[in-house]
C-alpha cells in the first residue's frame, strides 16, 4: 500500500506538528480499512451472500425456509428475538450457564430494586453485565462495576434488560449445527476472540500507542472514544492496556480461526448443551472459559449467549483468511441452514413470512436506536 507508506513516512517525521501527524495516521487507518475486507461495511461485504441466499430460496422454493432452522426461537433467531427466552431454553444445561435475570420495562427505581435483590440473592460480585434483551453484535452491552453504574444504565434503558453474572477468562465463539433426526450434531466453526492489548513504553500516551499500532489504527476512532478518559495517560514500560472488554468484532475484538481447538471432548459437551434446548439446531454459542486447555477439554465452559440463524461462523474475520475463504464458509453455512429448515418444515415447523421478517427488522432498528453506547 504505497499510499499508506508515504503517509507513514510523514507520521514518523517528528518535525511535523502533532495535529498533522495525528490526522495523517488516522487517514492511514481509514485507508487500511478499505484495503482489508474484514473492516468493510455490510453494504460492501454482504451483497454476494444475499445473492446466494436468494439462489437458495429459489432452489428450496422458499425465500424464508431458513427461519425453520430453530423452531424453538421466533423466526429461527433472525433478529430481535428475546435473549432471555433463549437462555431460559438452555436452563437444562445447568452449571454451564452463568446466573441471569430479566429486568422488564418499568420504573427505574423498581428495576434497580430487582437488580439489587438478584445480585444480593445470588451473592454476585461486581462487575456484572447489562445488555438489551433483544440485541446483536454487542449493541448496548455494558460491563458495570458498581450499583451506581447499574442505576445509570437503567435510567438510559427504555427497553427490557438482562442482568447477567460476569464471567472472566478467554472467550470463544462456537458455531454448532445438527440435522433434525440425527443423533449427534457437530461444531462447524470455532472463533478464538482476543481483546486487543497495547504495551506501554513509559514515553507515549495511550492515544499515541493506539495510532502507532498497525491494527489498532484501523479502529482508532472507536478505541479513542471508548478509552476517552485515559487517552492522555502514559502507560508504564511493559504495562498492558486492554482496549475493549466485549468480544464483538465491530466493537474492537480480534477474531482468529480456532479450528485447531476442536476436539472430541469439546464436541461432546457442546452437543450435550445444544440438545438440552429442544427445538434448537443451528447457531453460535459465545463461551467464556478459564483457559484454552479447559476449552479444548470441554470443561468449565460458561455459555454467555446463544445466537440463532443469522449468527455467523465468525472465524472468517481472521486476518489470515481471504475474502474467498469467507464467502466459501458463509455459503456453506447458509446452505446448511436451508437444509435444516427443510427437514424441520417436513416435520411441521412453521416458516416466517417475508413480511414478518421485514416487520421484525424494522422493530429492532427502531428499538436499537435507544441502546446506550
Amino acid at each position: 500500500m504505497p499510499f499508506a507508506i508515504e503517509l507513514d513516512a510523514v507520521y514518523q517525521d517528528r518535525s511535523s506538528s502533532p495535529t498533522l501527524r495525528r490526522a495523517l495516521r488516522k487517514l492511514v487507518g481509514r485507508w487500511t480499512r478499505l484495503c482489508r475486507w474484514e473492516f468493510w461495511p455490510p453494504y460492501l461485504f454482504y451483497p454476494p451472500v444475499v445473492a446466494y441466499i436468494a439462489y437458495l430460496g429459489i432452489r428450496f422454493r422458499s425465500w424464508t425456509l431458513f427461519t425453520a432452522a430453530n423452531p424453538a426461537i421466533p423466526a429461527g433467531g433472525f433478529v430481535g428475538e428475546s435473549k432471555h427466552d433463549i437462555l431460559d431454553g438452555l436452563k437444562g444445561a445447568g452449571s454451564w450457564l452463568p446466573r441471569f435475570t430479566l429486568l422488564p420495562l418499568e420504573e427505574s427505581i423498581q428495576r434497580l430494586a430487582r437488580a439489587t435483590e438478584f445480585i444480593d440473592q445470588h451473592g454476585l460480585q461486581f462487575p456484572v453485565v447489562l445488555k438489551p434483551d433483544a440485541g446483536q453484535r454487542g449493541s448496548g452491552v455494558s460491563i458495570v462495576r458498581s450499583l451506581g453504574q447499574v442505576r445509570e444504565y437503567l435510567d438510559r434503558a427504555p427497553f427490557p434488560v438482562i442482568l447477567q453474572e460476569y464471567v472472566s477468562g478467554e472467550e470463544y465463539g462456537v458455531f454448532y449445527c445438527r440435522y433434525p433426526g440425527d443423533e449427534r450434531g457437530r461444531v462447524f466453526s470455532v472463533t478464538e476472540k482476543r481483546m486487543p492489548v497495547l504495551i506501554g513504553d513509559g514515553k507515549r500516551r495511550l492515544e499515541e500507542l493506539i495510532l502507532a499500532d498497525d491494527r489498532a489504527v484501523c479502529m482508532a476512532d472507536f478505541y479513542l472514544s471508548k478509552n476517552s478518559k485515559r487517552i492522555r495517560e502514559v502507560p508504564a514500560p511493559g504495562e498492558e492496556v486492554q482496549l475493549v472488554e466485549i468480544g464483538t468484532h465491530c466493537r474492537g475484538a480480534i477474531f482468529l480461526d480456532g479450528t485447531d481447538t476442536i476436539t472430541p471432548a469439546l464436541e461432546d459437551v457442546v452437543d450435550q448443551i445444544a440438545k438440552s434446548f429442544d427445538g434448537f439446531f443451528f447457531g453460535r454459542f459465545d463461551i467464556r472459559v478459564p483457559s484454552r486447555q479447559d476449552f479444548m477439554a470441554g470443561r468449565n465452559l460458561q455459555i454467555i449467549e446463544l445466537n440463532g440463524v443469522t449468527s455467523e461462523a465468525t472465524h472468517i474475520y481472521d486476518p489470515r483468511l481471504s475474502l474467498f475463504d469467507a464467502y466459501r464458509v458463509l455459503f456453506r453455512q447458509w446452505r446448511i441452514a436451508f437444509e435444516i429448515g427443510a427437514r424441520n418444515r417436513r416435520m411441521g415447523a412453521r416458516t416466517a413470512s417475508v413480511g414478518e421478517l421485514f416487520d421484525a427488522a424494522c422493530q429492532y432498528s427502531d428499538l436499537s436506536q435507544s441502546y446506550p453506547e
